[in-house]
């Protein structure tokens, strides 16, 4: 079953493992989730629960939601998002999870919005090559030319400065490397996308 929860970026640090290597590694807060509605095949034409994460103050959510959260007997989240399960019966409406959904050494999805970096021009945002940057060069940081000749128009998708980051980007595998309950964190081997305090969503992997 793919789990789904909601967590912040703490920062990086470093990770020794076992043999004494050190490895780069990312703290994540989990936040603690809370079941506010179960759905089932026959009402809802599959089997899923809808989780609540995060708290957040009533005035900042609108009406029909907060009836949402009234009729489930739970208090409002600033996050609501699904996690598809075989069989929805053993759980219930109110229910909650926390880190311990996950295990030292499985490996995770984390998905998160990259750092937003502006507008920027073709060497820092595809890596170009600068022009030679000696003899009264003119153009050393200039993405040159645009196309054939009498095309009259940019080609779409061709590499030229503009607005770089701020994209969602979902990281692949990365280790479980230590699950603290007491404290709601997750350390995970490598990097994962955005800034510190970002919001993140911890995916486990299909195998």
């Amino acid at each position: 079953m793919a789990w789904v929860m909601v967590g912040r970026k703490v920062g990086m640090t470093q990770w020794f493992d076992g043999e004494g290597r050190a490895l780069a590694a990312t703290v994540v807060q989990v936040e603690p989730a809370v079941v506010v509605q179960i759905k089932t095949p026959e009402r809802d034409g599959y089997a899923a629960l809808q989780l609540g994460a995060g708290d957040v103050e009533e005035r900042k959510l609108s009406k029909p939601l907060l009836g949402h959260f009234r009729k489930a007997g739970v208090a409002p989240k600033r996050f609501l998002f699904e996690v598809k399960v075989p069989d929805p019966a053993p759980y219930r409406v109110g229910q909650a999870f926390g880190v311990e959904v996950f295990s030292e050494g499985e490996l995770v999805d984390v998905t998160g919005i990259s750092k937003g970096r502006g507008f920027a021009g073709t060497i820092k945002r595809w890596g170009f090559h600068t022009r030679p940057g000696s003899h009264g060069h003119k153009w050393i940081r200039r993405p040159g030319t645009a196309g054939p000749m009498g095309l009259r128009k940019v080609v779409k998708g061709k590499r030229y400065p503009g607005h770089f980051g701020a994209d969602r980007v979902t990281v692949r595998n990365l280790q479980v490397l230590k699950v603290d309950k007491e404290h709601n964190l997750l350390v995970l081997k490598g990097s994962v996308p955005g800034p510190r305090s970002g919001i993140l969503r911890i995916r486990k992997h299909d195998a």
